[in-house]
């Protein structure tokens, strides 16, 4: 293979310095991670990072918005819909999906909590945490208002709880988390078909 073959098969520097960032990032968090370590990973040169991203924290927004699309719409969303045919079937699966995500080896807990709780909500990443958090309920709540369930926006709220909650668990080591957090969101569903008095 000669270079020019090498050259056009390599992928490109701004892609080369989001996926190292992503990888290590996703591991031991944006604050962790140095610079000049995502510059020797990506195999960059330090004005090349900094002609794509000018400062870390415009890398660190990035990485959250690529964990977004493969995280929650790539898996969550798109996963959870495959497995259930009704709204409340798609709502439950999620917990089918978190199950098999909690049982991988490479399990590292949600990105959007830790980084929040890293950063701080005042922080551009935990500013952005928060909205992709508000993101994955706003799916929660169309599938509930689909479901025809009452107050979709408050029970996406109490389901959120649970996904978070289950994902807390799973890092602490429950790998069942999951499926115990399935258990109560059926319950919140019945909970939200009653009608008031």
């Amino acid at each position: 293979m000669d270079t020019t073959t090498v050259a056009a098969t390599r992928p490109a520097a701004r892609e080369r310095i989001l996926s190292t960032a992503y990888d290590l990032f996703s591991r031991r968090g944006i604050r962790g991670v140095g610079v000049d370590e995502v510059i020797a990973g990506a195999d960059v040169a330090k004005a090349t990072f900094y002609r794509h991203f000018r400062t870390k924290d415009d890398l660190a927004l990035a990485f959250l918005n690529l964990r977004e699309r493969l995280w929650t719409v790539g898996l969550v969303e798109a996963e959870s819909a495959r497995r259930g045919t009704t709204p409340e079937e798609q709502l439950l699966a999620i917990f089918d999906v978190f199950h098999d995500w909690f049982q991988q080896d490479d399990f590292e807990g949600c990105t959007f909590i830790n980084v929040l709780l890293e950063t701080g909500a005042g922080h551009p990443s935990g500013e952005a945490c928060i909205r992709h958090l508000n993101n994955i309920r706003a799916i929660v709540a169309e599938r509930a208002e689909k479901a025809g369930l009452r107050d979709p926006h408050g029970f996406a709220r109490s389901w959120h709880i649970l996904m978070k909650g289950s994902i807390i668990s799973a890092v602490e080591g429950d790998r069942e988390a999951a499926c115990r957090a399935r258990r109560m969101a059926r319950r919140l569903i019945d909970d939200h078909r009653r009608t008031t008095a």
